[in-house]
């Protein structure tokens, strides 16, 4: 089954990891974020990538930020303010191991009272690994005024549902070296 829109968040500072993670090899690809676009590409109609500036050197449909911070945020509101549909499923582009059974999973809970659907593992919610339906985009401007760019805390304003997964493994992201130095060892056949 096929569905509507996907968005990678790659406008990251990648502070932790010292150099830009969207741009990291990953496995046979020249890019984390090609990588993340034709997986994605398998399950979505549509695929775009959010980032702050034209970084990369593959065909793709890009969403920039249309404000000057770098959040989550600021990401998920240049993506309602810039493309006229109801839902968008987000990853951030660190997440190389959220496979198909987790998204699809994700997809089955979708009901009109809710706002966002996401991820929640043994170590916590997974706001960037979820659905985000337009309900949610006054809260979220209203939270971007205030200057609160907290994920957690416009969930917990919305209609969130977290879907429980009892295993951490899948939702590891790449902040540090030495995370993508052992990520690169992880046989590609498991994502």
């Amino acid at each position: 089954m096929m569905y509507d829109n996907a968005i990678i968040i790659a406008g990251g500072k990648s502070s932790r990891m010292g150099r830009d993670k969207a741009l990291l090899p990953f496995g046979a690809f020249n890019t984390l974020a090609e990588f993340q676009q034709l997986r994605l590409e398998e399950l979505f109609s549509q695929v775009f990538i959010s980032t702050k500036e034209d970084k990369f050197d593959f065909e793709a449909k890009y969403i920039y930020d249309r404000y000057e911070e770098s959040s989550p945020l600021v990401a998920i509101l240049s993506i309602f303010e810039t493309l006229d549909v109801d839902s968008v499923f987000v990853l951030s582009v660190d997440t190389p191991f959220v496979g198909k059974e987790i998204i699809e999973s994700l997809c089955t809970q979708d009901n009109d009272d809710i706002d966002v659907i996401i991820a929640e593992s043994p170590s916590g919610e997974q706001p960037l690994c979820g659905f985000y339906k337009k309900s949610m985009l006054l809260v979220a401007q209203t939270q971007y005024k205030k200057g609160n760019h907290k994920l957690r805390d416009l969930l917990n304003l919305v209609n969130t549902k977290r879907v429980a997964f009892e295993d951490d493994v899948p939702f590891t992201n790449l902040n540090h070296p030495s995370d993508y130095e052992d990520a690169l060892k992880v046989s590609l056949t498991q994502v």
